[in-house]
């Protein structure tokens, strides 16, 4: 449908269909952001279409615009057969077209529709805000008046957030490496103003990508509730190369914004030294018992939290089941898995794999992983107990040095990539 314009209020009510063509729920309304004002010699923007909201399966969820292959008369069909079902939160700068925007007063005239135009730029497509169609009531009984207006002839259209928040509701598709290049060339106070809008988890995926000492920069400026709901959304790991940039007066004050379990964990992770395993490694993995089924670990597995390289295979241990665990026993990996009935224990499927002690060098944890093929291997201590594992990300990002994420991959000036998985 390129070129064809598309109307928001034809769209409402279409059925939501997978990649087969089937139907799986029923948009609601459309999710647009203001477009960019014109600045530093470039043109400005047209306000642009996010997302979707649906109802699928008594659930009013969002679906990205970047997942959607096709949309026309028959309905928006995915590009692929999975649906993120947590529910749809609005976001500070996002603009619900049904919702807000159709029956919106702009002087005499009334928004009836919003005409959606398909935009490409050779390396991903989108929908623009491109036309507004406006509606004036006629006097003494004359029928009511429409016109078509472009989308830049109604000022009014959006109500105004600040720029940061209108930004952070632009980056919202694009993956937390992307967000972070934007943030990095940005001076101080705005790094802190679009922080400030991203919500909780978005913020602590960026920060992730950041180096500590630009992560240091940023969480110093928050207050003390902020600071608590992004450390929750942090990885353990991540948590501690921040706070081990800090002197022992900042340590303490960050310390103090955790809960205790968390406090406990990161304490027990800083004092690690710095190149080892133990300075590399998370504690948080899948850990199962050695009754555990193949169906419970698949289930495990599917949890869309774990990183790709932690849910490739089962840790399983004695009691408990959390680090540091009881004596650890093996791993199962996903492959094994897929092989074998849901009813058989892990016990049965234990493959043995090079254990690591937590002092043992970053060059040598490289060593191992790359000798045996692994993503992640475990870090036990002298008594054989669980205390967390070394991912080949972890690895990789110790190998390429502490600047290696400021490096530009694109030209300056150049999009950033969209994700289409980002919410």
């Amino acid at each position: 449908m390129a070129g064809e314009l598309i109307y928001a209020f034809r769209v409402m009510r279409l059925p939501l269909l997978d990649a087969g063509g089937s139907s799986i729920g029923r948009i609601e309304d459309l999710v647009a952001v203001p477009g960019r004002p014109k600045r530093h010699g470039k043109p400005a923007s047209a306000p642009r279409l996010v997302g979707f909201v649906a109802s699928s399966q008594q659930r009013r969820i969002f679906v990205n615009a970047n997942r959607v292959e096709d949309l026309n008369g028959d309905g928006a069909r995915l590009k692929s057969w999975d649906v993120d079902l947590n529910p749809f939160k609005p976001r500070p700068g996002e603009v619900l077209i049904g919702q807000e925007l159709i029956d919106r007063r702009i002087g005499d005239e009334t928004v009836s529709d919003i005409g959606l135009l398909p935009a490409s730029d050779g390396r991903s497509s989108w929908w623009e805000i491109d036309k507004v169609r406006l509606a004036r009531k006629g006097s003494l009984g004359r029928r009511s008046s429409y016109r078509l207006a472009d989308a830049d002839e109604v000022p009014g259209l959006f109500d105004d957030p600040t720029a940061m928040e209108a930004e952070a509701a632009r980056l919202r598709d694009f993956h937390p490496t992307d967000v972070a290049a934007v943030i990095r060339a940005l001076p101080d106070q705005q790094r802190r103003q679009l922080a400030d809008a991203l919500d909780d988890q978005r913020l602590a995926d960026v920060l992730e990508e950041l180096t500590e000492e630009e992560q240091v920069r940023i969480v110093e400026g928050l207050d003390r509730e902020r600071l608590e709901g992004v450390f929750d959304e942090m990885e353990y790991d991540d948590l501690a190369d921040l706070l081990g940039q800090m002197n022992a007066v900042q340590q303490e004050l960050m310390l103090d914004a955790m809960d205790d379990e968390d406090e406990e964990v990161v304490r027990r992770l800083l004092s690690y030294e710095e190149g080892t395993a133990g300075g590399l490694m998370t504690p948080e993995v899948i850990i199962l018992g050695a009754s555990a089924t193949v169906a419970e670990a698949l289930a495990q597995v599917r949890d869309p939290d774990w990183v790709v390289s932690i849910a490739t295979q089962i840790f399983v241990c004695q009691p408990p089941f959390k680090t540091p665990t009881g004596k650890f026993l093996g791993v199962v990996h996903v492959q094994r898995l897929l092989r074998e009935p849901p009813s058989m224990e892990l016990r049965q499927l234990l493959d043995d794999v090079p254990v690591l002690s937590a002092d043992i060098s970053d060059h040598d944890v490289a060593v191992e992983l790359a000798s045996y093929d692994l993503l992640a291997i475990p870090v036990c201590d002298a008594a054989g107990r669980l205390l967390g594992a070394v991912t080949v990300d972890d690895v990789i990002d110790r190998m390429l040095g502490t600047d290696w994420r400021k490096r530009q991959r694109r030209a300056p000036g150049s999009e950033p990539t969209a994700n289409p998985r980002a919410r």
